[in-house]
């Protein structure tokens, strides 16, 4: 008889359960952060901890344990990049946002992320601002075209009207 049994079942049997884990926790590491619901979130962030713990030990035993928990993409960045970020921390690597509840089903919405590193965004070169500013002041001139446009045809609609001639 199992007492006590601690885990989340998540309505799924246990392969689902261990590819849906796989998978977040994977997408995890590849994307710095996911937004899921907080029941998978509190279900992934004691196993995605003692993932990094392992990391951080980097015995033989222990990156086969991490190898056969994440896909190997995941793997190779898990090493080089996310467990080296936490060499001088002693826990709590992950940290849970709350967002807004899902439209369809009002479940509850969460943001998991790493507690250490920024997340990359991609670099933007002082050409490119440029580009930006010059696009932003074409698009408000071109409006504003459009717009003199529409009120110049309004305005010849009104005339044409109050200057009807009789039919003969």
């Amino acid at each position: 008889m199992k007492k006590n049994v601690f885990g989340r079942k998540l309505k799924r049997d246990k392969n689902e359960r261990k590819a849906l884990f796989k998978s977040l926790m994977s997408s995890l590491i590849l994307h710095e952060r996911i937004q899921t619901t907080e029941e998978k979130a509190k279900a992934i962030k004691p196993d995605i901890e003692k993932l990094v713990t392992k990391a951080k030990k980097a015995t033989n035993s222990s990156m086969d344990a991490i190898r056969a928990s994440i896909n190997p993409n995941a793997f190779e960045k898990f090493i080089k990049e996310v467990a080296p970020r936490f060499a001088a921390r002693n826990g709590g690597y992950t940290r849970i946002i709350r967002l807004n509840q899902r439209l369809g089903d009002q479940a509850q919405m969460v943001l998991i992320e790493w507690t250490e590193g920024e997340i990359k965004k991609p670099a933007t070169t002082e050409t490119q601002k440029k580009n930006e500013t010059q696009n932003i002041s074409v698009s408000k001139k071109l409006r504003g075209s459009v717009v003199a446009r529409k009120v110049s045809k309004q305005s010849k609609d009104k005339s044409a009207k109050t200057k009807r001639q009789p039919k003969k």
